[in-house]
């Protein structure tokens, strides 16, 4: 555990400076976007391949993830762009980042009941972890760039994190159907990039039309 969570946690430091780099450098963030696009598509090509499902359904499962992380992407640059927006998409993409390791922390303290079979490592106690990693995430940056923190903040906070669970037992059921433990080896201590992106890829879009919502 405590040699994983080494790997996790100098991983998680690259993620958190690249982060950085990605909200204040325009260039490193359209590089960063292709990047991550590409290595995206080709690691759930390479699932999908060894998917038991019918052809056509597995081409359409191709079709509607490209055209997912194009949408993604495309819309990140551009809200990215903007500058009220892209203080709080850099909130809530800590949020997600933190909703993992607040997930792997409480999970591997407390352990205690799965939460589902579909991923044998997910529990209870690593679910409130990662949805009380969340919400100290969101409000400490709030309270950091002086906004305004009331009871909608934690919703959104809430909602970011569940949905980033959500995102993560997706894969899990993916990787679990085709009998594989990560989408890759490409980040030391945490797998492929899906393995990292799953929980944001449906964590950020969605924590962002609640705040829009409740807003």
């Amino acid at each position: 555990m405590i040699s994983n969570l080494k790997k996790r946690f100098y991983t998680s430091l690259i993620l958190f400076f690249l982060i950085f780099l990605i909200f204040n450098y325009n260039f490193i963030l359209i590089y960063f976007l292709i990047i991550l696009g590409v290595l995206s598509v080709l690691e759930f090509l390479e699932m999908t391949k060894k998917l038991s499902i019918n052809r056509l359904i597995n081409i359409l499962l191709n079709i509607f993830f490209i055209f997912y992380i194009f949408i993604f992407s495309c819309s990140f640059f551009i809200f990215a762009n903007l500058a009220g927006i892209k203080v709080l998409l850099l909130i809530l993409l800590l949020a997600c980042v933190s909703s993992d390791i607040g997930g792997f922390i409480f999970g591997k303290i407390f352990k205690g009941p799965k939460l589902t079979k579909i991923s044998p490592n997910k529990t209870y106690a690593g679910s409130l972890g990662s949805i009380i990693f969340s919400i100290g995430t969101v409000l400490i940056s709030f309270y950091y760039l002086n906004l305004t923190i009331n009871f909608q903040i934690i919703i959104i906070a809430t909602m970011t994190s569940i949905f980033c669970q959500l995102g993560d037992l997706i894969f899990s059921y993916l990787k679990r159907k085709i009998k594989i433990q990560d989408t890759g080896k490409i980040l030391p201590g945490h797998g492929g990039l899906l393995d990292r992106l799953d929980g944001i890829l449906l964590g950020l879009p969605l924590g962002f039309l609640i705040f829009i919502l409740l807003y």
